[in-house]
């Protein structure tokens, strides 16, 4: 792209706990200094992003440069996926799961944004839930079971605050785990009973800000990686998430990985989650949307 083109730069003053306001500050200004011609657009909802972002990609940028968490950018992926406008991500989320994912800077504002100048183009795949009437597209990994009832019991508590609250969200979850009466179908095969403590649905490798489940995920091979953890007991659990931590667990005899198109799961009680926010309960059918998304990466190389 020519240093003076068109950027369009879509940001969400909130995400991140206020980072993502100085992250935009600094992006627009980084870019500036490269000479491009910015646009710049501030949502303050969800709602006003995905307005914002429609209006910017009608004046025809070179490209869109969003300014947020992965929840951010996963509320405009359709307005993306029927453009051939390009997006750069500039992470100012709390997990940063698909910055991780594609080896974006995390951590330097101007230097994610001026991948919007000196970046290549890597079309990766998104993913697709549908649960009762209700799509979603999201970008990393969806949860299913222990790990999204957690989330969920997080986003609920009013008390302790910041980190804390999730680890007392964990301990809640865990005096009350329950195995799940999961029953899943892969890619057309027969339905079947599969109870387990938790399931996770991957595009990418990474949840809650790089905790590894599906460890060797692609975003771009066409196929979601379904992982499947067996009925565990609160120790046994316990006792696992070092090595979920380390992406060791795969080899477990607990823990079944698989590569899929589509699946289908459902469970009386299920909780889903996807790019941290709640999407679904009861049932899903998650797939795959192969070549979906056209994101600015480092060039190879460099």
């Amino acid at each position: 792209m020519s240093p003076r083109g068109h950027i369009a730069v879509i940001a969400n003053p909130h995400s991140g706990k206020g980072r993502g306001h100085r992250a935009a500050e600094s992006t627009i200004a980084a870019l500036r200094e490269f000479g491009a011609d910015v646009r710049a657009y501030a949502g303050g909802s969800a709602a006003e992003t995905r307005e914002l972002a429609r209006q910017a990609l009608a004046a025809d940028p070179d490209v869109l440069v969003v300014v947020g968490g992965d929840g951010t950018l996963s509320g405009i992926l359709d307005l993306l996926e029927r453009s051939d406008v390009p997006v750069a991500l500039v992470p100012a989320g709390t997990g940063n799961d698909l910055a991780r994912a594609l080896g974006l800077p995390r951590r330097d504002a101007p230097a994610a944004a001026a991948l919007a100048v000196r970046g290549e183009v890597r079309v990766i795949d998104i993913g697709e839930a549908r649960s009762a009437d209700r799509t979603t597209l999201f970008l990393s990994v969806a949860a299913l079971g222990f790990d999204a009832k957690v989330s969920d019991r997080t986003n609920r508590l009013r008390w302790p605050r910041g980190a804390m609250r999730y680890y007392f969200a964990l301990v809640i979850e865990l005096i009350r785990l329950r195995p799940l009466a999961f029953r899943i179908a892969i890619d057309g095969e027969a339905e079947h009973s599969a109870p387990g403590t938790l399931i996770a649905v991957g595009n990418t490798t990474s949840y809650g800000g790089g905790m590894p489940v599906c460890a060797g995920a692609e975003p771009d091979d066409g196929f979601l990686d379904v992982v499947h953890v067996g009925p565990l007991s609160r120790l046994r659990l316990v006792r696992l998430f070092p090595l979920l931590l380390s992406g060791r667990h795969l080899s477990r005899p607990e823990v079944t990985h698989r590569r899929a198109r589509s699946v289908r799961v459902s469970a009386p009680g299920l909780v889903i989650y996807a790019d941290g926010e709640r999407i679904g309960s009861e049932s899903a059918v998650l797939s795959v949307r192969a070549a979906a998304l056209r994101i600015m990466v480092p060039t190879v190389g460099e």
